[in-house]
């Protein structure tokens, strides 16, 4: 498979090559710090390659405590962007920055014991199509 993917700002592009093994919900207090919300989306893969196809050069990795919390982002929007860990290993991709179709449903929540306190029955929460009227 091909899949390709940008930030938000569209200076940086890219292409991911080959299949995802993962994919994942992350609630852990790191995740939820760097993406501002209740658990970061993350696809994985140990075979898929990235090419960067504009804006490499815009992107800055940050490497929490250098313990392997990971998070490359867009120096101008400040997008996630996918980034490599382990030695090269492993390749993460934060879901979001895919523009393809993604035909990989995620396979589980992962340190759901530290998700938010506001993180409960979320599915109950009325749904909208946009903004609604008066705010």
């Amino acid at each position: 498979m091909l899949y390709k993917g940008s930030c938000l700002c569209g200076e940086i592009t890219f292409v991911i090559e080959g299949e995802f093994e993962r994919f994942f919900f992350c609630h852990c207090e790191r995740c939820r710090k760097d993406t501002g919300s209740a658990h970061a989306a993350n696809l994985f893969s140990s075979t898929a390659k990235l090419s960067w196809l504009s804006g490499e050069n815009k992107a800055k990795t940050f490497n929490f405590n250098s313990d392997g919390h990971v998070k490359s982002f867009c120096t101008t929007c400040g997008s996630a962007l996918p980034n490599i860990q382990m030695d090269g290993k492993l390749l993460v991709i934060p879901a979001g920055s895919i523009d393809s179709e993604i035909h990989f449903k995620p396979q589980g929540h992962i340190f759901f014991a530290n998700k938010a306190n506001w993180d409960n029955d979320l599915e109950k929460v009325p749904k909208f199509d946009q903004l609604p009227e008066g705010n």
